[in-house]
């Protein structure tokens, strides 16, 4: 019988969560479980125990340690988890604290990146290759320049930067490739309806495109996950 793999979810706001990931990681078979930043329990976790570590989105940057006093903490315990090379995935806010951990600087960027747009390049060699052509979702403002010993894997016209990854375990994604078919995307629109415009755009537009490109967004980043995962290294 095969032995379940255990993988854990770090969530830095309620309404940024795993979303399209769930089925190509549970498919893989990782029982997933999930702790919140503001938890009690979270200064006494240990990332090195789980066999897959997954940390999503949020508002805040990771030069915000003043005020969100956990960023330290989870440095802390992802540098040694990333030195250890445990399969590991950052998504946006996760993507710039895997760039942190492993000592790049993260910092606020000259543009607001926001909506739905295809990569300018991705890495057709590795699981990128599946949003080649594909109208994701971009989010963010932060940006971080390449840690050393990682390879970049996608770029976009705003931000050359947009994923990297060392060896097979360690993967970073910038962009929002599990979102399309979530319904906390209004949730997203409802706290800050101020996005799209700083981004150029307007909110009409973001919703039209979300309904427009959400699911193939989704099915490529499923394709994607499910690619990297089959060649994770434990």
């Amino acid at each position: 019988m095969t032995q379940t793999k255990q993988g854990l979810i770090i969530r830095h706001v309620p309404h940024e969560g795993i979303a399209g990931y769930r089925d190509p990681v549970e498919a893989a078979g990782y029982a997933l479980d999930r702790i919140d930043v503001g938890d009690a329990a979270f200064d006494g976790i240990d990332l090195c125990e789980p066999e897959l570590l997954i940390m999503m989105g949020g508002p805040m940057g990771v030069y915000e340690q003043d005020s969100y006093p956990w960023i330290a903490c989870q440095l802390r315990m992802l540098a040694r988890r990333i030195e250890a090379g445990l399969p590991t995935l950052g998504v946006c806010f996760g993507a710039q604290m895997i760039a942190a951990a492993m000592g790049a600087r993260v910092y606020a960027g000259p543009v607001k990146e926001v909506g739905f747009h295809p990569l300018s390049f991705v890495d057709p060699a590795s699981p990128l290759g599946e949003l080649a052509d594909v109208p994701l979702l971009h989010w963010h403002g932060d940006t971080f320049d390449l840690p050393p010993d990682v390879e970049l894997l996608a770029s976009s016209k705003a931000y050359r930067h947009q994923a990297f990854r060392r060896g097979p375990n360690i993967l970073a994604l910038q962009f929002h490739a599990e979102m399309g078919l979530d319904p906390r995307f209004d949730e997203w629109m409802r706290q800050w309806p101020e996005a799209a415009v700083e981004a150029g755009s307007t909110a009409e537009a973001l919703d039209r495109d979300h309904r427009l490109h959400g699911p193939a967004a989704v099915a490529a980043g499923r394709r994607m996950i499910a690619q990297w995962l089959s060649g994770l290294r434990h």
